[in-house]
């Protein structure tokens, strides 16, 4: 089965070349797309520098949509979401994408701890008791952006969510219809946010975006 790695990417210039090359040197994965969701830096050039194909946006127009508009460009009947920030770790991804490849679950994500504290926890703590109230299950990593799934899974979700929602909807979802979801802990590390005004600027668009999506019930 070909694995296609979608890496939704807004401003990671110095960092999503990392991640491709990381990429590239595992065997399971036919094809690397990089959705360059409006950057305003050079993360497309970087990207496509190191060999991925790449799909540029003139506007920033969310996670959750890039996550679409790179599965709908994906040949791979195996998907593996990867965040462009982990750099050298996205190596990771063998064993998640072993993982899915042997059978073990339909979507496995990947749970590892952030190298510098930050922040409140307020969105991690949203979204682990939102998926807890929805399914009644306990995720350690309910915000992890790190995931591979079967196309199958992927085909029969609604997955309306907006922006930063993504992963808390994808994993009710997911659930919630009855997949197996697997968490595995690995050793990876990314870009940590501080708690600078930029840092909870992000955190609260997160938060924002988590808690419209119940709201609203998009799942």
């Amino acid at each position: 089965m070909q694995v296609s790695a979608i890496v939704p990417a807004y401003n990671e210039e110095g960092w999503v070349g990392k991640t491709v090359l990381a990429l590239q040197e595992l065997p399971e994965i036919g094809e690397i797309i990089v959705v360059d969701d409006g950057s305003t830096d050079k993360t497309s050039l970087e990207a496509w520098y190191a060999g991925a194909t790449v799909c540029r946006f003139s506007r920033n127009r969310g996670k959750s949509q890039a996550m679409r508009d790179g599965a709908d460009l994906a040949r791979g009947e195996i998907l593996a979401f990867v965040d462009a920030d982990l750099g050298e770790t996205a190596l990771e991804f063998r064993q998640l994408i072993s993982c899915v490849l042997a059978d073990h679950a339909d979507m496995v994500i990947a749970s590892f701890k952030s190298s510098r504290k930050a922040g409140l926890g307020l969105v991690k703590s949203l979204a682990y008791w939102g998926i807890r109230y929805y399914t009644g299950q306990e995720m350690v990593a309910p915000l992890s952006g790190q995931r591979v799934m079967k196309r199958s899974l992927w085909e029969s979700l609604n997955f309306q969510a907006d922006g930063f929602a993504a992963e808390v909807a994808l994993t009710i979802e997911s659930l919630r219809r009855g997949f197996r979801v697997k968490e595995v802990p690995l050793e990876m590390s990314h870009r940590a946010w501080g708690n600078d005004y930029e840092a909870f600027f992000h955190r609260g668009g997160q938060f924002y975006d988590v808690i419209k999506l119940f709201i609203q019930g998009k799942i």
